[in-house]
């Protein structure tokens, strides 16, 4: 007989759960008879048959107790499922058309700007008639005619920073919608104030352009030049006053700072740096220029920075989403938030890809290119 498996005991009598023993017997084989019957065993002494019988018995002992603590092991061997929380597939789904929705708002409310500014352009009160406002910056700080040019260079910077840092990032259709979004409601705020409250020029300097009162289609022209140019002086295309509260230009400056260091690794902080330098040298100079009132850079830096982080609070505060005690979920667009952020489950990393990848073939054929050199 012979045995394939072997239970030891470990000193801290730790069984192993998974234990196959296979015990086979054989019975020696007798001689046959010419005949063809089986032949009787040869006959023996009594005590080495006794000896014989003895050691048949012990090993039909250990036989079946084997197979007994085989069988037991394998009744007794419990498997413990744990389970474990499945992971979705895919926590951070890139869904450009919701991208793309926001970016139509957005480009609808700068459109719907320029209309505004349009509008009350022709609102305007003379500056023979009405004065410029008094401003404490200005009684201490004298008018430097290139400091706006500055303010709209850093701005063109920063933008042009933010735009190729957006295009690196692998989680950009989430990122974008929410620069889209951002962008089209602050601008959409300020087509209100501006509306609602026209303010004198700031100053003496400005020139603006003639009013044209009933003439649509001049308005028209002038409503596709501003769209056309950017709505920068630097294009020559923003020649009309009454766009004071608040300041764009300011909008801009601080919300692409803003996204530049949220989307960015903490170990940029020089790249950071920079950018805040720019920004902050931008909004300074729109005063330094005498171009807007202290009141309209202060409410666009205080709406912007505030949306901004409103925004982000929720949308990495997954707890606040449902909470019955957020206050921030009563907000007129905490809808148009949960549209945009409903199936983003996690805080979106800063991870960087390139945007453009090979067509198939050419991959093909770089990998056959690569097998090759390798050989």
């Amino acid at each position: 007989m012979a045995a394939s498996g072997l239970i030891q005991d470990d000193d801290d009598d730790h069984i192993r759960p998974h234990v196959e023993v296979s015990v086979t017997a054989t019975a020696p084989s007798s001689p046959a008879r010419p005949d063809g019957s089986p032949a009787s065993p040869p006959a023996a002494d009594a005590p080495d048959g006794r000896s014989k019988r003895s050691k048949m018995s012990g090993l039909l002992q250990q036989n079946q107790l084997v197979q007994s603590l085989s069988s037991g092991l394998k009744r007794h061997c419990d498997y413990v499922k744990i389970s474990m929380r499945e992971e979705r597939a895919d926590r951070l789904p890139k869904e450009w058309w919701k991208t793309g929705v926001a970016f139509l708002y957005a480009v609808f409310n700068l459109i719907f700007t320029t209309v505004v500014i349009t509008i009350v352009h022709e609102r305007v009160p003379d500056k023979s008639v009405s004065p410029p406002l008094p401003d404490k910056f200005f009684d201490y700080v004298g008018r430097v005619p290139w400091a706006f040019t500055v303010t709209e260079v850093n701005g063109l910077i920063l933008v042009g920073l933010w735009l190729v840092q957006w295009l690196l990032l692998k989680h950009r259709a989430i990122v974008g919608r929410r620069c889209f979004f951002l962008i089209g409601t602050l601008y959409m705020y300020r087509c209100i104030t501006m509306y609602i409250t026209t303010l004198p020029v700031p100053g003496q300097h400005m020139v603006c352009a003639p009013k044209l009162y009933d003439d649509s289609t001049g308005k028209i022209w002038r409503i596709v030049r501003l769209i056309s140019g950017g709505g920068l002086s630097l294009t020559g295309s923003h020649m009309m006053c009454g766009d004071f509260l608040y300041s764009g230009h300011t909008v801009m400056l601080t919300l692409s700072y803003l996204f530049i260091k949220e989307y960015s690794p903490r170990w940029m902080c020089w790249y950071q740096w920079i950018c805040w330098l720019l920004s902050a040298s931008g909004v300074l100079c729109i005063l330094v220029g005498h171009e807007h009132y202290s009141i309209d850079v202060l409410v666009g830096y205080f709406v912007t920075t505030r949306l901004f982080w409103w925004y982000h609070t929720m949308a990495n505060t997954h707890a606040l989403r449902r909470a019955p005690n957020n206050f921030l979920s009563r907000t007129w667009w905490n809808p148009v938030f949960n549209f945009l952020e409903r199936n983003v489950q996690t805080n979106v990393p800063v991870v960087f890809s390139w945007p453009l990848t090979l067509p198939s073939s050419c991959r093909q054929r770089y990998r056959m290119v690569e097998g090759g050199r390798d050989e």
